[in-house]
């Protein structure tokens, strides 16, 4: 029963998660409150892992929360639900590409979904930047989000980080062109060097 879980709930994420990869993270946050499988802070690390690894964030996330539920078949499992809708609307579509090129209404329809993947994305993240920035954590009941501080209202170690990121990455000129691993690589140092458990 827990695969057939994994596999719906994926299934859910990868047919209404339109605009990459950080769009799903909405979706996952509501998977976790409702299954209880992992907490926030938990999908902040899955987040960190899926981000430092290759491939799609959404199906790296499915992956290791497959991984986490029911194991090697787990991941599977999630993963296929996670790829199977986006299959099956490349096969429509390629069936008939030719009048989806130049019809107006699905140009129209992917100009109204560009606002709401937007708004999802930036959703997700005020979601993180308030977890790792600050300690106010952030809980959906329902339709409403309620706020809670936890420990100190700003995380001091963790704005310490992302400033010097943000530095590095933008106006030191021998820096800012590393590639984006090296700066995960570095910021993963950091951390446990210096136990930013909040981070």
């Amino acid at each position: 029963m827990i695969y057939l879980k994994l596999f719906w709930e994926f299934f859910k994420t990868g047919l209404f998660a339109v605009g990459g990869g950080m769009a799903t993270i909405p979706f996952l946050k509501n998977i976790g409150e409702s299954t209880g499988w992992y907490t926030y802070a938990d999908l902040m690390n899955m987040m960190a892992v899926s981000e430092s690894t290759p491939g799609p964030i959404g199906i790296n996330m499915a992956t290791y929360v497959g991984f986490t539920v029911g194991g090697v078949p787990g991941a599977l499992i999630a993963t296929l639900g996670e790829v199977t809708p986006s299959i099956i609307v490349i096969l429509c579509i390629a069936a008939v590409l030719k009048s989806f090129r130049d019809n107006r209404y699905v140009d129209r329809a992917f100009y109204g979904l560009r606002p709401a993947s937007s708004g999802l994305i930036g959703a997700a993240f005020v979601g993180v930047a308030l977890e790792v920035l600050t300690g106010i954590e952030v809980a959906t009941v329902g339709m409403v989000n309620h706020m809670s501080v936890h420990g100190d209202l700003i995380n001091w170690k963790g704005v310490a980080l992302a400033a010097v990121l943000l530095v590095l990455t933008n106006c030191v000129k021998k820096v800012k062109d590393w590639h984006p691993i090296v700066f995960i690589a570095l910021s993963a140092a950091v951390g446990i060097a210096f136990g930013f458990a909040g981070v």
